[in-house]
């Protein structure tokens, strides 16, 4: 599918300017004023009209998918080829990145994607708003970038939130047996989602960063992109900011998944602790069961009418001692 995106119409002036959006049909030329080509999981003939069109060349997912800086950042027929990892079903339990590649030339931005981010409806409904998105592709290109690195800024901030949470029911957790095993579980489930969500947010972060920092190096300086190097500055400080807190959510996500195993490790101590205080327990009267147990010819407390009651007393003091003791110790 092939998204459009022109000029509106009834903009006028700075201040009014924003971008009308439309589905390309099929079998239709691309208009000459289209100043964001957005291609949602292309088909072969779409690239090849996109590729006539801008006189440029549509990678590939294959393309896309590769880590080598000279492969997605570089510039070739006065187009600057970009793929950054974007954010994808981040509302979810399995979020994901998803490579998108930005090809800015002189008459458009074209942006390669297999996918929905979120960060895209945003933009698209921001860019169709009065002023939302100057006349430029410069311009369509800034705010993808800013939109992109405000979501990640956003998720960033929903599970630092919900880290808080989980902090507080982790230490607070009053609950006894299995239901407090199974919050344990939970909460390492919960830990892990987390922890992944971060992952991405950080991944995504050094793939735009690089992408800034090639756009910086890369673009020329004519009178007409010379003000989006200021942008693009502040743009990179935002993203360093947004990886610092992505370090410090990723260390407390890390305490927080060892404190979690140290609870647990506690609570499985305990019970070891009550099998070996139980032992410790029984272990005297099965030695006064064991002596009497034995078949010497002489031993007086056979022949004793009480006999039986100084054995069973016997065992009973020599169980309760320890138990008092240990009682005592406050090791129970």
């Amino acid at each position: 599918m092939i998204l459009i995106h022109r000029p509106a119409a009834q903009a006028t002036g700075p201040a009014g300017q924003s971008l009308d959006r439309y589905v390309l049909p099929p079998g239709t030329p691309i208009p000459g004023d289209a100043l964001w080509i957005d291609l949602i999981e292309p088909t072969r003939e779409e690239d090849k009209l996109v590729e006539a069109h801008l006189s440029i060349e549509i990678p590939t997912r294959e393309e896309m998918a590769d880590i080598e800086p000279s492969e997605i950042l570089y510039h070739e027929n006065n187009a600057r080829y970009m793929t950054a990892r974007v954010l994808c079903s981040s509302e979810t339990d399995t979020p994901k990145l998803l490579d998108v590649s930005f090809i800015l030339t002189e008459r458009a931005l074209v942006t390669v994607r297999y996918g929905e981010p979120r960060s895209f409806s945003m933009f698209m409904a921001r860019a169709g708003k009065p002023g939302g998105c100057r006349h430029q592709p410069e311009a369509v290109l800034d705010g993808l970038i800013e939109t992109i690195i405000d979501r990640a800024a956003e998720i960033l901030g929903t599970v630092g939130s919900r880290i808080d949470r989980l902090s507080q029911a982790i230490f607070e957790n009053e609950r006894q047996g299995a239901k407090r095993a199974a919050s344990y579980r939970a909460a390492l489930k919960s830990i892990g989602r987390k922890g992944d969500v971060i992952s991405n947010v950080r991944e995504s972060m050094v793939s735009v960063e690089r992408m800034l920092l090639f756009l910086s190096a890369s673009m020329p300086r004519p009178q007409k992109t010379a003000g989006y190097q200021a942008e693009w500055r502040t743009a990179l400080r935002d993203v360093q900011s947004i990886e610092e807190h992505a370090t410090f959510l990723s260390n407390k996500i890390q305490f927080l998944l060892d404190a979690t195993l140290g609870l647990v490790t506690i609570e499985q101590n305990d019970i070891i602790k009550i099998f070996s205080v139980m032992s410790v327990i029984f272990l005297p009267p099965t030695l006064v069961s064991s002596l009497y147990g034995m078949n010497f010819k002489f031993m007086p407390e056979l022949e004793w009418d009480f006999g039986y009651p100084w054995a069973i007393t016997l065992m009973i003091l020599a169980a309760a001692l320890p138990y008092l003791y240990f009682r005592w110790k406050r090791w129970l």
